[in-house]
């Protein structure tokens, strides 16, 4: 048998003795040690698994007959179908959150069906593949036992409910507490912050506020689990509520700055469409392995990658922007499109335990290719990032690029300067292609018609 190393194991897996991920010769494995052995047997056995499989909401697996680097506490290696990319719950936008809780819930129910329940609830369980939330991790399910109380309801509140409660009644933007508080947002935190009407919907006061006083009351108290069982009718009972009251919950995508972009752009119905020709010429010529979108907006030129297949990340600041995005691909069953949340001046960054936990957008990376459209004059003159930093910045998260080069004559770089001092004065074609011939050769560029813009293809140059 070939052995194993596992000196390059996954540093978000770390927490769980069940087993741990890593990585061998570009392939992610799993070892499941002994100590879950009864629970992975029964998990096969019952037929859960494949149930789950066949469903789409678990991630496939195949055992493996490798010799574990660790084998005083292996009881077998599997290998799970590779996830394209992984995405963090922050990064989400209020539906994807909201269909991947319901997809855990889903899942919890039906592993009750076979005896069986979820230890673990987190929201990074779940990973995005082919348009749909798909739970990864294999030994978060343990044998159910008669009474027992469900270990992970606490958690599934805190990664799912309390952000989804606090992003429908109160602003979207709170989901973003979600990046600090990495095991959820805290119940009494949400309990204080939530509005005081939604102590009169049954579903929030049981789950948050009730369940949050609950927390400050035996906080420093030892629990007797004989005296607080919960029987399988009531745990099914839980799950049900919690279900329901993620149903009923809001949020209307209104009208903000980017999500209303496309009804307030100054490109004519020609000029628009030549540059999605324009975006398609180049794409063709190249067909990239993969594309990431930044500043995609609603999606429209990620569209014209993953319509070719090309499996396609598809960032934008704006919460309206890409819940119009990800609501469309599920309206349409695309899956070759992933829309996330994503502030190019502040990008997701590595934290967690010893800030390695949870991967950043770089380390994420490098792209085959960055679709970089009406951006640049937004970093360099809203947020006065030098064009050399931005340069940099690219060149580290992309080995090609479509990019575009807006000019100060352009009227949406005039509504920029609008209110400031044009402080810019390195702002200005010939600079940018200088700049971006540091790290990159400008293989093609083209005029967009009845428009003063510029679209360019762009290669990295090698060291």
């Amino acid at each position: 048998m070939k052995k194993l190393k596992t000196s390059s194991i996954d540093p978000a897996s770390f927490r769980d003795p069940s087993g741990f991920v890593f990585r061998q010769d570009g392939s992610i494995y799993r070892q499941i040690n002994a100590t879950y052995k009864e629970d992975y047997d029964h998990l096969i056995d019952c037929g859960l698994c494949k149930t789950l499989v066949e469903a789409g909401v678990l991630i496939r697996h195949e055992e493996v007959a490798f010799e574990s680097a660790r084998p005083e506490m292996a009881y077998k290696l599997v290998k799970p179908e590779p996830v394209p990319f992984i995405s963090h719950p922050y990064e989400w936008s209020f539906s994807q959150l909201k269909d991947a809780a319901l997809t855990t819930l889903h899942i919890q129910r039906k592993a009750l069906d076979f005896g069986m329940s979820l230890k673990d609830c987190s929201a990074y369980n779940i990973q995005f593949m082919k348009g749909k939330p798909v739970f990864i991790d294999t030994l978060s399910f343990e044998k159910y036992r008669e009474g027992k109380p469900w270990v992970a309801y606490r958690q599934f509140c805190q990664h799912f409910l309390a952000p989804l409660a606090l992003m429908s009644h109160r602003d979207v933007r709170l989901g973003q507490l979600s990046r600090v508080h990495l095991d959820g947002i805290p119940l009494d935190l949400a309990s204080r912050l939530l509005p005081f009407r939604t102590r009169f919907t049954f579903s929030l006061l049981f789950h948050i506020h009730l369940h949050a006083k609950s927390q400050s009351r035996y906080a420093d108290r030892r629990i007797d689990t004989k005296r607080h069982k919960v029987g399988r009718l009531g745990l099914i009972g839980i799950v049900d509520s919690l279900q329901s009251a993620l149903k009923k919950l809001r949020w209307h995508a209104g009208g903000t700055e980017w999500g209303e972009y496309y009804q307030d752009t100054n490109y004519s119905a020609e000029a628009f469409e030549h540059k999605r020709q324009i975006v398609a010429e180049f794409l063709d010529r190249v067909r990239p392995k993969n594309v990431w979108d930044i500043g995609a907006n609603t999606g429209i030129f990620s569209r014209i990658a993953s319509q070719r297949g090309i499996p396609t990340i598809s960032f934008d600041i704006d919460p309206v922007a890409v819940e119009r995005n990800y609501l469309e691909c599920r309206q349409k069953g695309e899956i070759d499109i992933l829309p996330l949340l994503l502030d190019l001046t502040n990008p997701s960054p590595s934290i967690g335990w010893a800030n390695q936990e949870r991967a950043s957008l770089t380390d994420r990376g490098p792209a085959d290719m960055v679709l970089a459209l009406a951006l640049v004059h937004h970093l360099a003159i809203s947020n006065n990032v030098p064009l050399a930093r931005i340069v940099e910045f690219l060149a580290g998260i992309c080995h090609r690029l479509i990019i575009e080069f807006v000019p100060k004559s352009d009227s949406q770089v005039q509504r920029l300067l609008a209110t400031r001092e044009d402080i810019f004065s390195q702002y200005e074609q010939a600079a940018f292609e200088r700049d971006f011939g540091q790290c990159f050769t400008i293989q093609h560029s083209a005029r967009i018609r009845e428009s003063e813009r510029t679209l360019y293809l762009m290669e990295k140059r090698h060291p």
